[in-house]
This record gives C-alpha cells, structure tokens and sequence, in this order.
C-alpha cells in the first residue's frame, strides 16, 4: 500500500447520559442523551470518551460509550488486517 493510499476509516460513535441502574445500560432520559460525536478511528474515539468520563466523574450514575458502528454497517467484513 503506498503511502498516500487513505487509511481504512472504521466510525465509532461515542454518546453518554444519565443511566437509571448501574446495572443495565438503560438511560434515564433518552431525551438528555449528549451525542459526542463520530470519529474516524477508535484513537478519536477513546480520546474524546475519555475526556468527557472525566469531566462527569463526580456522578456516579453517568456513562459514556463507544459504539464500533463500523462493526454495525459492515458485520460481516473483518476489519483485521490480512497476514
């Protein structure tokens, strides 16, 4: 691959909110929901998950996720590299 061939782009998507139990992932307002936003890599992804973990950390009932959508539009394609 040379390299100016633009890199496989794998979407994730990272949301959070309030949850109703620690237990399941049920948000309590699906309303509030904060999207973050999607991110061409899990790199972005982490690093903006991250950040916003740590700006909610004082609630304890407050999660963020990262959602591979790239695994949701394309479930059958394997996003490892072939050897």
């Amino acid at each position: 691959m040379s390299d100016n061939a633009p890199q496989q782009q794998l979407l994730h998507l990272v949301i959070g909110g309030e949850l109703i139990d620690l237990e399941r992932n049920t948000f309590k307002d699906l309303d509030k929901v904060d999207i973050v936003g999607v991110f061409p890599d899990y790199t972005g992804a982490y690093a903006a998950w991250k950040a916003k973990a740590q700006q909610t950390v004082d609630n304890a009932h407050m999660r963020y996720f990262i959602v591979h959508l790239h695994r949701l539009l394309d479930p059958g394609h394997d996003t490892k590299p072939s050897v």
